[in-house]
């Protein structure tokens, strides 16, 4: 199985790499800004699975001519995943006081995701085979002050993947959209360290693992945020509006 995961330092894809290698030999394609600690994860994968291939690539994950020629190269070998699993969440409250990291937010967690989406989607559609999964959030459902600048970010990630999903529909492509809730990784210290529950990141990636195997459009991680983020889409905004998240 050939997989490319784009963010492969995120929490997630790391443990989904290992699912992978796991129950098969794969080549993986790991594609990340950081590539100490890429090199980190891909030597880890080669102990666990000697079986398999693993391969790193470093760039500038808003350089979108860099990013069309990755996506080129890397479809010379047939592709059955892609994962797109990279992001920032810094808190809020520095977001709406900074408009650099603004910016960086939105390019990282919206624009970013959006070029590596579409130039791989244009090959996978070229062998009409294959799936791309994105990871979004259960932050993108609603805009709360707790996170709107994240959130809707995520939001747009949805907006994009039911896009491709509708474009690609006769394709033989599959484009499924992975919506963790708040997760133990790295990126969700600030949440942990406010005491927030989090879900494991093993169970989050084997959700998600399940998921991208089915080629399900969208789905929750863990299933019980479903029902959560039915009842907060639907609160009324005077009763939204008084609740503290």
């Amino acid at each position: 199985m050939r997989i490319v995961v784009i963010g492969a330092t995120s929490g997630i894809a790391e443990q989904c790499c290992r699912l992978w290698v796991q129950r098969e030999a794969c080549d993986l394609l790991l594609v990340a800004r950081d590539g100490a600690k890429a090199g980190r994860i891909a030597e880890d994968l080669r102990v666990r699975s000697p079986a398999s291939t693993v391969e790193v690539v470093t760039l500038d994950f808003l350089d979108a001519a860099a990013i069309g020629r990755l996506a080129a190269e890397a479809a010379l070998k047939p592709i059955d995943i892609v994962l797109i699993a990279h992001g920032m969440l810094p808190e809020q409250t520095r977001v709406q006081a900074d408009l650099g990291l603004c910016r960086d937010t939105i390019e990282i967690n919206a624009v970013s995701p959006a070029l590596f989406a579409e130039a791989f989607a244009h090959h996978l559609a070229q062998a009409g085979r294959g799936t791309l999964a994105l990871i979004g959030s259960v932050a993108g459902d609603r805009g709360r002050k707790a996170n709107y600048s994240y959130g809707a970010c995520k939001g747009f990630v949805e907006r994009y993947a039911e896009g491709l999903e509708h474009r690609l529909a006769s394709s033989g492509v599959r484009v499924v959209l992975i919506k963790p809730g708040p997760t133990d990784t790295p990126m969700a210290a600030s949440y942990k360290a406010r005491g927030v529950k989090l879900a494991s990141v093993e169970e989050v990636a084997r959700i998600s693992v399940r998921g991208i195997d089915a080629g399900r459009p969208m789905f929750y991680a863990p299933p019980r945020w479903a029902l959560i983020m039915l009842i907060v889409r639907n609160l009324p905004r005077f009763v939204f509006n008084r609740l503290n998240i």
